[in-house]
């Protein structure tokens, strides 16, 4: 049902989630469903339908933006958080991601007994995201992994088994509302910003979080006998880091919070000529009896990683760079001017993403027109086909990537970053500006380029192809530096740790120096592996509900 602030602050609910992301929501819906005689409340800062300008983004300070985008292109408030604008990528994180190697300084604070208690639950988050029931790895699809990806790849060193899954993408706010106005026990409170959580008395409890309303700024209590913080990683962080006083029952604020900030060095550095049958590369998307997409890509495997001491990276066949008109594609150069169009661009995709094709420059104009009129008809009817299939149907075309009858394919890196305690949030002095301070690392850069140079090995020793480096080697660090942004993969601030001396919650996702307040974000993911966030946040949540199991007991006012 659909609540206000007024009508919620008199009753003692059994769970509070702060949050209505995919996390939030989650959390509230299984919650709810199996315990219908408990009461919930979900809180959400934005309005229904997602919220333009807000103070909070508007108190984001961004120390250094060269490689991280603006507060406004990473999150988005109102019920669905940022899956309003999210992309539909699902990825499982890897075994080696809880494997604490050497270059990772001590910061993999989770391990693979954890991992072991998530990885059940993924069946039931590919169910809320929509994203197809298939397995991650296609040893499970014995028809697909008969195919390399390249005609002559054989698996070793490399694996290209892993694949990425598509959900919808799914809108959660617009996909949810309905079964979380029918749920009696569930109420959604929305325009309420969580602003404080109460000090933990003598047995570790919070009675209360204060909150206030957005558009008039009144102030609230609200009361609960569970409380989860799903407000994404970084208006979650911002919340702990104006609570001190919730780990009164430690010896001090944890040294984590706000520390050891990630996301994703992502980019293109080369291409990958292969040297067998185009028409055998496996480029583009398959499709699930259900019609769900999916896509594999490059990975180095477990043993490799730890015998390099390298970190986890995927690299995936992509196009060439749209704005570079050298690449005499019709079609592309269409979609390019398309995408710079002033009004247009932003209809076709999210600031974030649209950048990703057009890397903000607009520039080679007259050679992109003379592209399309040399690639008529297929110029237009190509992309016309492609525009149909991403935004005419229920289940999006999820990407664009085009055959290349000289087997050449860009080649795009997604890696993950060193836990660094320099990269963090912090609030500022007036108890308000959350101060990000993000820089790649010499060790996110060389890994980056180690991971290419091994799959560069590995192809030659196949005979089945080599990359192509679009700059000199002297040049790759800065060029790395030059070209990744991120700021949407958001992890690390709140990390597990088995110790409040090295993180901020447990693997249960309790708050150190608390009984009843948990962290639901892909803050408390103390690494960042090479896989988007959200999915696995996702398995979480699910098991996070599980897990929230206070003795049942008669809601009062």
């Amino acid at each position: 049902m659909i609540t206000d602030a007024e009508s919620a602050a008199p009753f003692r609910h059994d769970l509070c989630v702060i949050g209505s992301g995919p996390a939030g929501i989650i959390v509230a819906l299984e919650y709810a469903r199996r315990h219908p005689d408990r009461r919930v409340l979900l809180v959400e800062y934005g309005a229904f339908q997602g919220t333009g300008s807000n103070r909070l983004d508007d108190t984001i300070r961004i120390a250094d933006p060269r490689n991280h985008h603006a507060p406004y292109e990473c999150t988005n408030k109102g019920l669905g958080g940022t899956s309003l604008t999210w992309g539909g990528r699902c990825v499982m994180y890897d075994d080696a991601d809880f494997i604490d190697r050497p270059i990772l300084r001590g910061g993999c604070t989770w391990d693979a007994a954890w991992f072991a208690q998530i990885k059940p639950h993924g069946p039931a988050a590919a169910a809320y995201f929509e994203c197809g029931s298939g397995p991650f790895d296609l040893a499970e699809m014995p028809a697909l992994r008969a195919r390399p990806i390249a005609e002559g790849f054989v698996e070793g060193e490399v694996r290209d088994s892993t694949v990425e899954r598509w959900s919808l993408p799914t809108r959660f706010g617009k996909r949810y509302r309905g079964e979380i106005e029918a749920l009696p026990n569930l109420s959604l409170c929305c325009d309420l910003e969580g602003r404080r959580i109460g000090e933990p008395d003598d047995r570790g409890e919070v009675l209360s979080i204060e909150c206030r309303r957005v558009t008039d700024g009144q102030p609230f209590s609200l009361r609960a006998r569970q409380f989860v913080i799903a407000a994404g990683a970084q208006e979650s962080t911002r919340l702990l880091l104006r609570s001190p006083g919730l780990f009164r029952r430690l010896d001090r604020v944890p040294e984590a919070l706000g520390r050891y900030y990630q996301g994703h060095v992502s980019g293109k550095i080369a291409s990958v000529r292969f040297r067998g049958d185009p028409r055998l590369t496996d480029y583009g998307f398959h499709r699930d009896p259900d019609g769900s997409y999916f896509r594999r890509r490059f990975q180095l495997s477990s043993p490799t990683l730890c015998r390099e001491n390298l970190l986890n990276t995927a690299l995936w066949l992509d196009n060439p760079l749209y704005h570079d008109p050298a690449h005499g594609n019709g079609a592309m150069s269409a979609m390019y001017l398309a995408m710079i169009t002033p009004g247009l661009g932003r209809r076709l995709a999210p600031p974030a993403i649209a950048r990703s094709v057009t890397k903000g420059q607009v520039h080679g104009v007259p050679r992109h027109l003379l592209n399309v009129l040399r690639g008529l008809p297929g110029s237009l009817l190509t992309p016309a086909s492609i525009f149909y299939r991403r935004y005419c149907v229920e289940r999006k075309l999820p990407g664009i990537f085009l055959y290349n009858k000289h087997n050449r394919y860009a080649l795009h890196f997604h890696a993950e970053q060193v836990p660094h305690p320099d990269n963090r949030m912090v609030l500022a002095d007036d108890g308000e500006t959350l101060e990000i301070h993000y820089r790649l690392t010499d060790d996110d850069v060389r890994s980056v380029i180690r991971n290419h140079e091994i799959l560069d090995q590995w192809l030659r020793r196949c005979g089945c192809g080599e990359l192509e480096y679009w700059f000199a080697p002297e040049d790759l660090p800065e060029a790395i530096r030059d070209m990744s942004r991120d700021g949407i993969h958001q992890s690390g601030t709140t990390r597990i740790a088995d110790r409040p001396g090295d993180g901020v919650v447990d693997r249960d996702l309790r708050v150190w120096g608390t009984q009843n307040v948990y962290l639901c974000s892909s803050s408390v993911f103390p690494t960042s592996g090479q896989a988007n966030p959200t999915f696995f946040l996702g398995a979480c949540a699910i098991r996070l509900a599980h897990h929230l199991a206070a003795p049942p007991c008669a809601t009062s006012n």
